[in-house]
């Protein structure tokens, strides 16, 4: 085997794309320095200086932790061209103007290394033309990687090769951006706009198009475009005005430019009403209107009719909301396309025109039809791609109706269906199978890339149609109910996933762990607690199950609770105690119950997208499940005989504010991962990882960790914590009643009305944790905020 490593990647071009990758890079632990022009008042490199405090602003974050911006190495084109020599990975992400590019390459070019990839982050330029007048040498080690915004969100990069480069090239950027920074690679062809912008601004202008022809309002056809289609809850217009109609316009402005002899290039006028708003300076959200503008509290819409904004907030008809809902999509095709109502006609319209435009262009934008639907899913949020939606809504099928309505003439373009849509094995099986997915211009079903770096992700990304292996049934199942199922594939190695909503925690899942412990000190070298939703966003674990405990609340009290609490204390200790490693597969949320569950373990993995804190203060309670008890042992273990009170103000704030990390890189500042713990960039590569610790902790001679009593703070720290909090009622920063929570949380983590530098078990810290949860249970304040979480899904202050 031969290793690629990207020892330093360097970016010229520190505008909001540069800054985010170079961001991106530094949350990957990848050496980076950002480049751009040299100021011309103040210090020479003031605009990379600017771009990266702008990073700490941004919101969502680019940054997993704000102090790291320091770690962006800073440069300028005049002074500092040198340092290229020391970069295997060059990113130009400057203004989309090819004359301003071709003028950067030539000052950089003699100073790129000689075995460095030289790459263009632009969204939509030709690649080819972007080579011209480099040498064959550079040419060779030049394509392009259009990162989507925000980069450390947006799963989607695009590589683009030229027609001379190496293929090795693209082979180690590919494993590079999909391990290192976590992302889907999509190979596209050197295409204007390449796949995902091509098809999703066509998408884009066919709805407006059809939205004017059915008379529908921007309102309502985001509430039909967004979450009820499985897309981004913005729908389309909003989508607009967050990306900027600037941005949009130069999109468009590339496919006019570009592509005359499309058969779709009428659609490609900008419209007139998206003209009107760019010649207003009204940009969308950056300027504060577009096709929506806030005024004071009410979000107003556009009226395209008389360019005046009026009230917004339309709904979509509940019939065509209703046909929406339906499971089979066979059926609700049917319906769409039968419907009288004008929202189902418009809908089945946008479809229609999107299956129309992925056939005919197929063979010219990209490799195969999954290409096209990762290239929708990853960038632009689909939850399922187009090639998907047609397969499952039935090929044949679909098929005819797109021809009819094109013969008919109610299509964008007169272009019939290539003849491939009718004809052979897509007629008979759709474009996606379990041998590859269909490729137009080769005639062929290609299979996925067999890449080694995919060999890290137990649970490829699917295609609907292609039989992929299901993680809910794969392998061999030890046990299952309605709240776990124990398996394994083979490897030594048993997983537990949970099952329940938003995998709380109750009864059946502290039965479930239980379980698992037991059959994996039997047999197995190690736990890992994985949940198979971890690649789609799924929470690792929201905490305990409050409505299932409700009924024992209901009949016993505040009392009932006493043992449910003790059990899962005791499940969680068993966990920390184990005689196999226990390694917490940790993506999304991790809150409450979920953190302290994570905490008990004896390794963690964790998704970059990781949100951990301790939250109980939210609903009127105090963490009960040993996560308290975590911070005064954590607190007393770093200490190392220093003053155990400046390293348990961490945890304690962390708990009664209830902070959750905002990534794992920040959960390891705030302490709820070691440092040791690893921080994975791919979501689909969790399990592997996960794996691969426990079997390493296991073959390395893995012993439980001794029991060791904990020396803490006792009546001092308290009374010092306290004093703080005392401030901070009486400043009106926080209630009376967070006020108590925050006392009876550092009374806990103190270890409570003892002399400083008392020895206590962990076990007196869990009986302080469940006496202070039973108890609030009987407080009416506690009880409000309770009901008002299980009914509106917020936390109440009071």
């Amino acid at each position: 085997m031969t290793n690629f490593t990207v020892k330093k990647v360097a970016v010229l071009g520190a505008g909001v794309m540069g800054a985010q990758i170079a961001a991106h890079c530094v949350n990957a632990k990848v050496p980076v320095v950002l480049f751009d022009l040299p100021a011309k008042e103040g210090p020479k490199n003031g605009i990379v200086l600017r771009a990266i405090e702008n990073l700490k602003k941004l919101s969502p974050a680019p940054l997993g932790n704000k102090d790291d911006a320091s770690l962006i190495q800073i440069a300028n084109y005049e002074d500092n061209l040198d340092v290229l020599a020391g970069c295997d990975l060059i990113i130009e992400a400057i203004a989309e103007r090819m004359d301003w590019k071709h003028d950067l390459y030539a000052k950089v070019a003699p100073h790129i290394a000689p075995n460095a990839i030289f790459a263009s982050n632009t969204s939509g330029l030709s690649i080819n033309k972007l080579a011209e007048g480099f040498d064959d040498e550079l040419k060779a080690r030049f394509c392009g990687v259009h990162f989507f915004n925000p980069p450390r969100y947006m799963h989607l990069v695009e590589l683009i090769p030229t027609v001379g480069t190496k293929p090795e090239i693209l082979d180690q950027l590919e494993t590079f951006l999909t391990s290192v920074l976590g992302k889907g690679v999509v190979r596209a062809k050197d295409t204007p706009n390449f796949i995902a912008n091509r098809v999703g601004i066509f998408g884009m202008l066919a709805t407006i198009h059809e939205a004017e022809k059915f008379g529908l309002s921007v309102d309502v056809v985001d509430d039909l475009t967004g979450a009820k289609l499985g897309r981004a809850k913005s729908g389309t217009f909003r989508t607009a005005d967050v990306v900027g109609l600037d941005t949009m316009g130069h999109v468009i402005k590339t496919m006019q430019d570009t592509l005359q002899d499309d058969p779709f290039f009428s659609l490609y006028k900008t419209p007139d009403v998206l003209a009107k708003l760019i010649e207003k300076g009204a940009l969308g959200q950056k300027t504060g209107g577009g096709f929506y503008k806030k005024v004071g509290k009410e979000i107003q819409r556009l009226d395209f009719a008389t360019g005046e904004y009026v009230a917004g907030g339309a709904k979509a008809a509940d019939i065509v909301a209703r046909i929406l809902k339906e499971k089979d999509p066979v059926k609700k095709f049917k319906a769409m396309r039968e419907s009288t109502n004008p929202q189902a006609q418009f809908l089945w319209a946008i479809f229609r025109d999107a299956f129309h435009y992925i056939a005919i262009h197929l063979d010219t934008i990209a490799d195969n039809a999954r290409d096209i639907d990762f290239a929708m899913r990853w960038g632009f949020g689909w939850s399922v791609g187009p090639f998907e939606t047609w397969q499952a809504a039935g090929w044949k099928q679909i098929a005819e109706w797109v021809k009819e309505d094109i013969d008919a003439g109610k299509a964008l373009t007169n272009a019939p269906l290539p003849a491939w849509v009718f004809e052979g094995q897509v007629a008979e099986k759709g474009v996606h199978t379990a041998e590859g997915s269909y490729s137009a211009a080769s005639n062929s079903y290609v299979p996925r890339s067999t890449l080694p770096v995919y060999e890290r992700q137990a649970f490829r990304a699917p295609v609907l149609g292609a039989g992929a292996q299901d993680a809910k049934t794969a392998g061999t199942t030890v046990f299952e109910d309605d709240s776990v199922r124990l398996w394994h594939t083979g490897d030594e190695v048993l997983i537990i996933s949970l099952k329940t909503k938003m995998h709380v925690i109750g009864d059946g899942v502290i039965k479930g762990i239980k379980r698992g412990l037991a059959e994996a000190e039997a047999n197995f070298k190690g736990l890992v607690i994985w949940n198979t939703d971890a690649t789609e966003g799924g929470a690792f674990s929201a905490g305990a199950d409050l409505q299932s405990a409700l009924p024992a609340f209901m009949a016993g009290g505040a009392k009932a609770m006493d043992p449910i609490v003790k059990e899962l204390q005791d499940t969680f200790m068993q966990m920390k105690y184990s005689n196999v490693p226990v390694v917490a597969a940790v993506a999304g949320l991790a809150l409450g119950g979920g953190c302290e569950m994570a905490l008990h373990a004896s390794k963690r993995v964790a998704s970059i997208e990781s949100y951990i804190g301790l939250v109980e203060v939210g609903v009127g309670l105090v963490p009960a499940g040993g996560g308290l008890k975590e911070a005064a042992v954590r607190a007393f273990t770093e200490a190392k005989g220093n003053d155990i009170l400046q390293f348990l103000k961490t945890g304690f704030t962390n708990a009664a504010t209830a902070q959750v990390s905002k990534s794992a890189l920040e959960a390891k500042a705030m302490g709820y991962l070691k440092e040791d713990d690893i921080i994975v960039f791919n979501a689909y590569e969790l399990l592997h990882v996960a794996k691969v610790q426990a079997r390493a902790m296991f073959d390395a001679g893995y012993r439980a960790p001794a029991q060791r009593p904990v020396t803490v703070t006792g009546r001092y720290g308290w009374a010092t914590i306290r004093g703080q909090l005392v401030n901070m009622r009486d400043g009106g920063f926080i209630s009376a009643y967070d006020y108590q929570l925050g006392d009876a949380i550092a009374e806990i983590v103190t270890g409570g009305d003892v002399d400083q530098g008392s020895v206590v078990s962990e076990q007196w810290l869990l009986d302080m944790e469940r006496k202070a949860f039973v108890s609030l249970l009987n407080n009416p304040k506690t009880q409000e905020r309770i009901m008002g979480m299980m009914q509106t899904g917020k936390p109440v202050r009071n």
